[in-house]
């Protein structure tokens, strides 16, 4: 943990409940514990519901300080049937659960979340937790966060760190361990040690109520709700703590169609919420000026923009182009040496994992071309800019064995990717032309970097899960 804002007693977080003013008061009772709501927004969450739901009533608190809240968009009337029977199953052994529908899904996870709190009993909490369908807090959880917010008035926000129970499933959840370690080890310690700012995970996390009110609540502008409660809010004064040694376990989308629809999701929203922000951020009078800077330029501009186009039309456009350009040459320096340093620090936060870093590298670059288009949606607001995908959980059938159906049906357009496959075309052309040419011996990275973009295009990532 890394933050200048902390003023938290260590010893209140290492006992259980020490941390909470009133603790050792017996006259005052559980009434000196605060109230916390548990949000568990969910939809045609058939493969995990029940851990979820298992897993909040499981939370260590006081019974009666505690409300846990399933907000239910399900379409499917079976999957429904299931939740409600869950939640029937809990509060039949006293746990305090409340089963919430409506009648559509306008605003998805934005609206079920707005909607939730609403009911009249939210009024008597003071924090609430969130965590997505697949995410698994252990019954400490509260314990270690709540106190953050007990006794730091100006704290807003208390951001856990992602444990992945499934990194090991295939190649691709390997990836995307790399990619999230670094995330939660730089990006979100940097964020919170430096400016107490950094963008809301979207679940693992708790939020001081008045602080999420004061900011407008949840809105669905965007695809990513989350930051944009988070940006509202720390524009607003508040700060922010992320507490990396307090760990959530969750679940890595492990097929390449739910991991695609997910970066779409993660890379348009912020370009479009960057576009509809920098103005307010700027002219915004209650934070600094380098807190500003920071928002606007590190966390949005270069993070969520910038990333994505250079790494795209450098390594996939402008770099192949050069062979064919003998008047045009790139320095060592740019090419190769810079771009190694900046991917190990890159890499640095996943050890275990340095052998892969070549397949990393080579995903990555292929996982830039969509993340370029969803960015460029977002910037210019057309397409699919405000597709709200839910993530594809697969629980406990993801450890199943793959086995053949009888009649196995594969429609080619769910499996063909024709970007991947035209931008592996022009790689690969470029790989031959340098090789019969051999002035920059870039082929090597040409044709490792076509193949990589030919078994995307192909469909050939990730995990496949024979159809129930």
């Amino acid at each position: 943990m890394a933050s200048a804002e902390r003023t938290i007693d260590r010893a209140g977080l290492e006992s259980v409940g020490g941390g909470v003013p009133g603790h050792d008061d017996i006259e005052v009772g559980n009434s000196a514990y605060p109230m916390v709501l548990v949000q568990i927004p969910m939809y045609n969450e058939k493969e995990v519901y029940q851990l979820s739901i298992g897993a909040a009533c499981g939370l260590s608190w006081p019974s009666d300080r505690v409300i846990i809240q399933v907000l239910d968009d399900s379409t499917d009337p079976a999957i429904k049937s299931l939740v409600e029977l869950e939640c029937q199953r809990w509060a039949s052994k006293g746990i305090n659960i409340k089963y919430e529908i409506r009648d559509n899904r306008k605003g998805y996870k934005a609206g079920a979340l707005r909607e939730g709190m609403k009911h009249s009993y939210v009024k008597l909490c003071d924090y609430v937790a969130i965590f997505d369908a697949d995410f698994q807090p252990e019954p400490d959880f509260l314990w270690r966060s709540i106190p953050f917010l007990v006794h730091n008035p100006e704290i807003a926000l208390v951001q856990a760190r992602w444990k992945f129970v499934n990194s090991d499933e295939c190649l691709m959840t390997r990836m995307q361990e790399m990619s999230l370690d670094y995330h939660f080890t730089v990006e979100q310690e940097v964020g919170s040690a430096t400016y107490a700012f950094f963008g809301f995970n979207g679940t693992a996390g708790v939020w001081r109520i008045s602080a999420l009110n004061e900011a407008g609540g949840w809105k669905d502008r965007t695809t990513v709700e989350d930051m944009d409660l988070a940006v509202r809010a720390s524009l607003k004064g508040w700060k922010f703590v992320y507490v990396g040694d307090l760990k959530v376990k969750n679940e890595l989308p492990s097929t390449f169609t739910a991991y695609r629809y997910q970066q779409h999701r993660w890379s348009c929203g912020p370009a479009n919420l960057f576009k509809k922000m920098a103005i307010e951020i700027f002219k915004n009078k209650k934070v600094s000026l380098w807190k500003k800077c920071y928002v606007i330029y590190s966390f949005f501009f270069v993070r969520k923009i910038v990333a994505h186009l250079v790494t795209f039309v450098f390594y996939c456009v402008v770099l192949p182009s050069t062979v064919m350009f003998p008047e045009v040459s790139v320095p060592k320096w740019g090419s190769v040496y810079i771009p190694s340093i900046v991917t190990l620090l890159n890499a640095v936060g996943t050890p275990r994992s340095i052998h892969l870093l070549i397949f990393w590298i080579l995903f990555e670059n292929v996982m830039a071309l969509h993340r370029t288009k969803a960015t460029l949606m977002g910037l210019l607001e057309i397409g699919r800019v405000n597709e709200w995908v839910v993530t594809e959980k697969l629980g406990d059938k993801a450890k199943l064995p793959a086995k053949a159906t009888k009649k196995p049906r594969i429609r080619i357009g769910e499996r063909l990717h024709l970007l991947e496959l035209c931008t592996g075309a022009y790689l690969f052309f470029c790989g031959c032309y340098d090789l019969g040419s051999g002035k920059n011996r870039y082929y090597i990275f040409l044709y490792l970097q076509s193949f990589a973009f030919f078994i995307a295009g192909f469909g050939y990532v990730g995990t496949f899960v024979p159809n129930s």
